[in-house]
């Protein structure tokens, strides 16, 4: 690349190949243990910054959950999500000069799409939504690098439509969010990655669905989405990991796919918009749209995925960002699907392990009241859910929020 990188870019190693359903077993920035201290959760200051961020995930997705009506167009709701990240971020930390804004943008994928979807403006044909669609969200924040990460998903209502949900949805729906509030339960010092994986199968064994392939849980640090510490959804022959405990102020995100199918994602023809900048490579680029666009995502983005639809020229970006993967200066984020008319749910949380405890910072909530299933929960996960999760504290949150503004 002909751009001169940051001094942080040029001080971080590794690689990634990107995406869900594909293993990414080392980060591409994760920091030289040379490179100095981390700042982390023993820090107040970086404890702030973390619940800033989340604040503004847990906001923005309730607005999009308000936002998405049917004949809502996709593309509509997804800069609708980016347009709210960015303009809360400006509302913070005014007078210090820091990185702020999108670590993930906003994807709507509908139904049998399990991820990724973030369409341009001018894809053809254009997706709407639908009364009855299984609608998943998921995007995230940073402030000053610190990471918050949500996915949520819900089914697409008419106005005065207060029926159950039931059938396969309410099946999927329950077994993913149930999942997902098992897993942050067993996020604690002490315990294991694989006793996560292991009650994920056992909540899609007891609603009759299937986990999916290839998801990887990441730890997070400042500036790194996808740390070397990981959890896995699913372990099978092609995709194991190692088996690692949780440790007291680490990030970790909770990130749970359910699915109707057989949990195996496939490329179709959508196109791939979502990348991340892969900072440990480098090339002369030859074509002007191509030396645009690394520019902008050098200014703009850094380590974080970014989507093309938020560089001002679309038409540059398409051209460009075909020569910067060629020569590996782009991880991609593809579009993935399970078979037609089978129907997947997302939910993802951020986990700050704290010392009185794992804090569920990011992630919405689901009335299970909505949702009818007749499938029984088993007594282990009952058992795993029964553990009282940590409440935050929120007798400092004035405080935080005056420094913020004063900052």
């Amino acid at each position: 690349c002909s751009e001169e990188r940051s001094s942080r870019e040029k001080r971080v190693v590794g690689r990634s190949t990107g995406g869900c359903g594909q293993a990414r077993r080392m980060s591409d920035v994760e920091m030289d243990e040379g490179a100095g201290a981390e700042m982390d959760l023993t820090n107040q200051d970086v404890i702030n910054k973390y619940k800033a961020a989340g604040e503004i995930v847990n906001k923005t997705l309730a607005g999009l959950m308000v936002y998405a009506k049917p004949g809502m167009k996709v593309v509509d709701c997804c800069a609708f999500g980016d347009s709210l990240i960015t303009q809360q971020c400006a509302m913070i930390y005014k007078s210090k000069k820091m990185e702020k804004g999108i670590a993930f943008p906003t994807c709507v994928s509908v139904n049998d799409c399990v991820c990724h979807y973030s369409p341009l403006p001018s894809d053809s044909p254009t997706v709407s939504l639908k009364a009855g669609d299984v609608v998943k969200v998921d995007l995230g924040c940073h402030v000053d690098g610190f990471i918050a990460v949500a996915a949520h998903t819900f089914v697409l209502r008419e106005e005065n439509d207060t029926a159950p949900i039931t059938g396969p949805k309410a099946d999927v729906i329950k077994a993913a969010y149930l999942a997902a509030e098992a897993g942050l339960r067993l996020v604690k010092p002490g315990n294991t990655n694989a006793q996560v994986t292991e009650i994920l199968k056992k909540a899609a064994s007891d609603f009759g669905v299937n986990t999916v392939q290839g998801v990887l849980m990441h730890e997070l640090k400042q500036f790194v989405i996808d740390g070397n510490n990981v959890i896995i959804e699913r372990e099978d022959i092609e995709q194991k990991v190692d088996t690692f405990e949780f440790e007291q102020s680490k990030v970790y995100t909770v990130d749970v796919f359910m699915s109707t199918g057989e949990g195996k994602p496939i490329l179709r023809d959508a196109r791939t918009t979502v990348f991340k900048r892969a900072v440990d490579q480098e090339y002369k680029l030859k074509m002007k749209a191509s030396r645009y666009v690394i520019g902008e995502v050098n200014k703009k983005f850094s380590t974080f995925p970014f989507t093309i639809r938020a560089i001002e020229d679309e038409r540059q970006a398409r051209m460009g960002v075909t020569e910067c993967i060629k020569h590996n200066l782009f991880h991609t984020y593809p579009v993935l699907w399970e078979k037609p008319n089978d129907l997947v749910a997302h939910f993802k949380f951020t986990l700050l392990m704290l010392v009185s405890g794992t804090n569920k910072l990011t992630g919405g909530i689901v009335n299970l009241d909505e949702y009818q299933s007749d499938k029984t929960v088993s007594e282990e996960l009952q058992n795993v859910l029964a553990i009282e999760p940590t409440k935050p504290k929120k007798k400092k949150k004035a405080a935080a929020n005056a420094q913020m503004e004063t900052e």
